[in-house]
C-alpha cells in the first residue's frame, strides 16, 4: 500500500431527518440523510409520503392537460 494517497478514514455520525444517529466509519464527516431504516416505509410498514418543495403538485399541474386528454378519449 502506498503512503499518502489514501483518504483519511475515521469514525463519523450519520444523522437522519427523523432524529436517528448512526455511528459508522467513513472518509466523510457528519453525513445527513432524509430517510433511514428507522423511518423508511419498507422497514416500518407505514406509508409515508416524502414531498420536498411540492414536487408532486408541480408535476400534476404540469401534466394535467395530458391526464385530461386520456380521460376524455
Amino acid at each position: 500500500m502506498k503512503n499518502s494517497i489514501h483518504p483519511d478514514y475515521s469514525d463519523t455520525i450519520i444523522k437522519c431527518a427523523c432524529g436517528e444517529e448512526i455511528q459508522v466509519g467513513s472518509t466523510k464527516s457528519d453525513i445527513k440523510v432524509e430517510i433511514c431504516s428507522k423511518c423508511h416505509p419498507f422497514y416500518t410498514g407505514k406509508q409515508k409520503l416524502v414531498d420536498t418543495a411540492g414536487r408532486i403538485e408541480k408535476f400534476r399541474k404540469k401534466y394535467a392537460k395530458f391526464e385530461n386528454q386520456e380521460k376524455q378519449g
